[in-house]
């Protein structure tokens, strides 16, 4: 996913794409990896000193439901960073330092259909938390 992408899920929407919606999606691309809605907020404020904390919020929850942004919880915080790709299943190492991720090819659930034979799977999540090789403690 890059900036042109989520501009276009936007029109496809309905949604205005606005000066600052593109800035936020730029933000996000750059930094590449989990941020806070937070870090998103501190990083906007120099070019946006009057957007609002609950702006930035809804924003990021709605680019979450536009399937943008994917959204996990670190320590208890909602985190955000742009979503890989729309159609590549995948899952990701995820650094509780720094936020940045590594995709894992391998998907978990391959072993687990055998043992869920008479259920009906509606969607799955698996992320490994550790340190990056930057910050390895």
């Amino acid at each position: 996913m890059d900036v042109n992408e989520a501009i276009q899920i936007l029109k496809d929407e309905g949604y205005k794409y606005t000066g600052k919606r593109i800035d936020m999606l730029k933000f996000m691309e750059e930094e590449d990896r989990y941020l806070t809605a937070k870090d998103v907020f501190l990083g906007m404020n120099s070019i946006y000193p009057n957007l609002s904390f609950d702006t930035i919020y809804r924003n990021l929850s709605l680019f979450v439901d536009l399937g943008i942004l994917e959204m996990t919880e670190l320590s208890g915080e909602k985190n955000f960073r742009f979503r890989c790709s729309r159609n590549h299943h995948h899952h990701h190492f995820i650094c509780l330092e720094c936020g940045k991720t590594k995709e894992i090819e391998t998907c978990p659930m391959e072993f687990i259909y055998d043992k869920l034979k008479d259920y009906t799977i509606a969607d799955h999540k698996f992320e490994i938390y550790g340190y990056c090789t930057e910050c390895n403690h």
